[in-house]
């Protein structure tokens, strides 16, 4: 059975995505978990603790995928070798799996709706979004683009243009998907077809 303090974050979490961090009370998160409001105090100092505190769970979700992904042992030999072995198929798969965890993942959904709806209300959960969803990811695809320039297994092209050229696509496929879910299948063929031109242009097996 869940416990309290985790379904406190897990209504939080559910009000947030609906209403917003600022349109959310501490009474209605309370309501939700069906507790006094006095008690939410017992598990968290503050609403501004529970938003953190659901921050933090995203980071280590998003950390177990790139486990699951195998992109965060890169800096090892064998990291580095399964990256530079990834062929055009796995490579579409790894996006599709990536593209699947942010548009479907019950967490990882919420909290982008979470952030999208307070980015335009609260300077911090602005922050949040532009650098979860702009600049870490950004920053992370460029260095493994780097990597494989170094090895020559991708021409030789800036890594941050890359990184973006990449990562673009692959983005609006995520807010396409969150206004028409009936699309996933359509969604996933645009994101292999993305993939697959990507691959063919900048990938030097695939020179023309």
């Amino acid at each position: 059975m869940m416990e309290t303090k985790e379904r406190i974050m897990q209504e939080a979490l559910n009000l947030f995505a609906m209403k917003g961090y600022a349109g959310t009370s501490i009474k209605e998160i309370a309501n939700a978990v069906s507790i006094k409001d006095s008690s939410i105090y017992k598990h968290y100092k503050s609403k501004k603790e529970i938003f953190d505190t659901i921050v933090q769970c995203m980071s280590k979700r998003m950390e177990q995928l790139s486990k699951e992904l195998h992109l965060s042992d890169i800096e090892s030999k064998a990291g580095m070798e399964q990256l530079i072995q990834m062929d055009l198929e796995h490579l579409i798969q790894v996006t599709q799996k990536a593209f699947l965890f942010y548009a479907k993942d019950e967490f990882a959904s919420k909290f982008r709706r979470m952030l999208t709806i307070e980015q335009y209300k609260n300077s911090e959960a602005s922050d949040v979004y532009r650098k979860i969803f702009m600049e870490d990811s950004i920053a992370y695809q460029t260095m493994l683009f780097q990597k494989l320039i170094d090895v020559k297994v991708i021409k030789e092209v800036d890594p941050s243009v890359l990184a973006i050229s990449f990562y673009t696509p692959i983005f609006y496929c995520i807010c396409r998907y969150d206004t028409d879910t009936a699309k996933e299948s359509e969604v996933l063929e645009m994101i292999k077809n993305q993939v697959t031109e990507f691959y063919r242009i900048y990938h030097n097996d695939c020179c023309l």
